[in-house]
């Protein structure tokens, strides 16, 4: 399982970027995904999550109507499209899968793209 996150760069509040997640080595369309965020010297943070179809998405009520999550389950790939961008958005960018045993839980992650914010 390989994911490999892109996207990420310097923005200036008020501004739009968009992540991509390169899924491959198992049947992307098949996965929920996830994408969580690190904010420098804070914790984990679950952004948005998406079902396997597409058709089904969640947010975390901080960026609610200014993210977008969706997938091309065609090209293997997740997106998230990024508008009117804060300070307070400002941290790495991880895409991961969702699993489950259980409870549901992130099994793979990618290794991150750093998104700040900053004028």
């Amino acid at each position: 399982v390989q994911l490999v996150e892109s996207g990420g760069g310097l923005v200036q509040p008020g501004g739009s970027l968009r992540l991509s997640c390169a899924a491959s080595g198992f049947t992307f369309s098949s996965y929920y995904m996830s994408w969580v965020r690190q904010a420098p010297g804070k914790g984990l943070e679950w952004v948005s999550d998406i079902n396997s179809g597409g058709g089904t998405t969640y947010y975390v009520d901080s960026v609610k109507g200014r993210f977008t999550i969706s997938r091309d389950n065609a090209k293997n790939t997740l997106y998230l499209q990024m508008n009117s961008l804060k300070p307070e958005d400002t941290a790495l960018y991880y895409c991961a899968r969702v699993d489950y045993n259980d409870t549901y839980y992130h099994g793979y992650w990618g290794q991150g793209t750093q998104v700040t914010v900053s004028s």
